[in-house]
């Protein structure tokens, strides 16, 4: 029986001190916050959801925006709001901007075309060479047929809409075009997206030849808004809320170029002789298409290889 009764006395001073340890442990653990309190806690950490000032002199390509329409005013604030707070995008954007500014910006100057055009790219493509459900390419996103229009290869081989120097040419030669015709940077880069003839088609229904009066469709209607509002943004991106650091962009890797005037069989093999893989010849030259170049025409082309050794420095594998 005395055994008995200290066993019951050691399972009731564990008991006890078990409550002892659990009654701690609940006062020391954290006590799950109200959501007015994350949301105080948010602004005392400086996060702030908040409208956002709209710069007074915004233009485009020196065309300034009318704001005393009301209805333009709501319209701006729309993109300006929806870049802004999509912020994981909008950084993005400004990481490959660096990487492929320095590339447009002098070709777009050669031209004389307004250095705003470039952010029509960043609005069509967002700096990738993707291919659109419509079929438009590259970074410019040219039709097959208004590609070649303009100057550019397109068959099986090789696509010179994936050629960032050569598309970006093209799209000079189509804004000046236009612009001569409607005599309007800002209704030629709503032409860039609707086509030259739906720009008429509207201007000619609605009597009117002002971007900003012309009543269009959705996708056309918000374009030159967007550009405006990517304009800003990337321009001034502490002014929006992005600490962005300069080691924080994407960067340009050192190429050399080499020239070739014959058929290719094997675009891995030809790598190979410059110590890098296919997948990084591809990413030089997104324009190449296929794994090999007929060229029976024995046409010039120009390669870009990135300097020897720099994948390796960077740890990137063969």
């Amino acid at each position: 029986m005395k055994h008995i009764k200290n066993i019951l006395a050691v399972i009731g001073l564990v008991v006890v001190i078990g409550s002892l340890v659990f009654a701690i442990q609940a006062d020391s653990a954290p006590k799950e916050e109200t959501k007015q309190e994350v949301v105080d806690k948010n602004v005392s950490d400086g996060y702030q959801i908040s409208a956002i000032e709209i710069p007074k002199d915004l233009n485009f390509a020196g065309e300034p925006v009318p704001f005393e329409d009301p209805e333009i005013m709501e319209r701006v604030d729309r993109e300006f709001l929806v870049n802004t707070y999509w912020q994981s995008n909008a950084l993005l954007l400004m990481k490959r901007a660096n990487k492929y500014f320095p590339i447009i910006e002098p070709i777009l100057a050669k031209n004389g075309v307004p250095d705003d055009f470039k952010y029509l790219a960043v609005a069509e493509s967002a700096l990738i060479d993707v291919a659109s459900p419509k079929g438009a390419a590259g970074m410019w996103h040219f039709m097959r047929a208004t590609g070649k229009e303009y100057g550019l290869e397109v068959n099986a081989n090789v696509d010179e809409r994936y050629h960032i120097r050569k598309s970006t040419q093209a799209a000079c030669d189509y804004i000046k075009k236009w612009k001569n015709r409607f005599g309007s940077w800002t209704l030629t880069a709503a032409a860039y997206n609707a086509g030259p003839a739906g720009i008429q088609k509207y201007m000619n229904i609605q009597k009117v030849d002002d971007y900003y009066d012309l009543l269009l469709g959705q996708e056309t209607g918000r374009y030159v808004f967007r550009i405006l509002a990517l304009k800003e943004i990337l321009s001034n991106p502490d002014e929006y809320g992005f600490d962005v650091e300069k080691g924080d962009f994407y960067k340009a890797v050192p190429t050399f170029t080499v020239e070739i005037d014959e058929p290719v069989a094997s675009w891995a093999d030809f790598a190979k002789e410059y110590e890098i893989n296919y997948k990084i010849l591809k990413r030089h030259n997104p324009w190449l298409r296929e794994p090999h170049l007929n060229n029976s025409s024995r046409k010039k082309y120009v390669i870009e290889i990135p300097n020897k050794g720099y994948y390796r420095s960077t740890g990137e594998s063969k």
